[in-house]
């Protein structure tokens, strides 16, 4: 073997050897980048839903828990809890948003006047590594940002749990359960707290495919809903695709004794649904 041959051996074993530490650094720059993501879709998102409004931190106002790893893309459980601010006044909305998914605003809720909404509770689609953010508006006028980040791919075209024949069977069934803070034998309930609402709908995003048909489902979701006590708003929401299947919220709220609660519904394809239930009886 020459000297030459050797020297050229030489260059092509370096060059060899520094693709591969090239490739080695890429690649842990883009673990990282996944571990520590930046917010560029926020940023250019935000502009869209707010406008110019200027979104501060959360300031112990609004809290958000979620999994940091889902077990499930498709069913996210995502917890918001709140507290009233002297200084800001009670909370009057909060939008639910997930980053990375094909339509970000997961949900708008408003809340009554005086339905001292503490915690909320549903769960969510993530079609993506994403921040899933929560923004209080608050009764000043002003906007509170929390946010966390949930690693899960695939939530939104994730098949449907059940054939598309057996979830038109059960379309808007709802089942409402009321768990009462006061223990037997004590004073009557005067609040309730954490009152389960599931609704039976599809809620297709439109990204998920028929597995027979091949096909895909078209988007058909519940987008209205209103939850009432009597003649009072506890709470409505403006809903889309990232509300997982089979709609589940849990809230927190000043009860009265008395006085039924009812709930409205409606989805895209122009159905209504609705219930009610005397409280008492439901929560015993």
């Amino acid at each position: 073997m020459t000297i030459n041959s050797i020297n050229r051996r030489s260059r092509i074993v370096a060059v060899v050897l520094l693709t591969l530490l090239g490739t080695a650094v890429s690649m842990n720059a883009g673990a990282q980048d996944t571990s520590v993501p930046a917010s560029t879709t926020w940023n250019g998102l935000k502009g869209d839903v707010f406008g110019q409004k200027v979104i501060g931190p959360a300031d112990n106002i609004i809290s958000i828990e979620a999994p940091k790893r889902a077990e499930d893309a498709a069913i996210v459980p995502v917890d918001l809890h709140f507290k009233t601010d002297a200084k800001t006044g009670r909370i009057k909305a909060v939008t639910l948003i997930v980053d990375e998914n094909p339509a970000p605003v997961a949900a708008v809720f408003t809340f009554g006047k005086d339905a001292g909404v503490t915690h909320l509770a549903t769960r969510l689609r993530v079609n993506a590594y994403s921040y899933v953010r929560a923004i209080a508006e608050t009764e000043d006028g002003k906007l509170h940002m929390t946010e966390t980040f949930v690693k899960a791919s695939g939530g939104c075209s994730a098949p449907a749990m059940k054939n598309q024949a057996e979830a038109m069977a059960s379309l808007g069934k709802m089942k409402l359960r009321v768990f009462p803070t006061n223990a037997p034998g004590t004073e009557p309930m005067t609040r309730a707290t954490e009152m389960q609402l599931m609704i039976r709908h599809p809620n297709n995003s439109g990204l998920q495919m028929d597995q027979i048909t091949r096909y895909y489902i078209p988007p058909h979701f519940i987008q209205g809903l209103t939850v009432s006590q009597g003649d009072r708003l506890i709470m409505s929401m403006e809903g889309g695709i990232s509300i997982s299947e089979d709609p589940n919220f849990r809230f927190e709220f000043d009860a009265k004794p008395g006085e039924d609660v009812k709930v409205e519904a409606a989805d895209t394809k122009g159905k209504k649904f609705q219930d009610e239930w005397p409280l008492e009886s439901s929560s015993l």
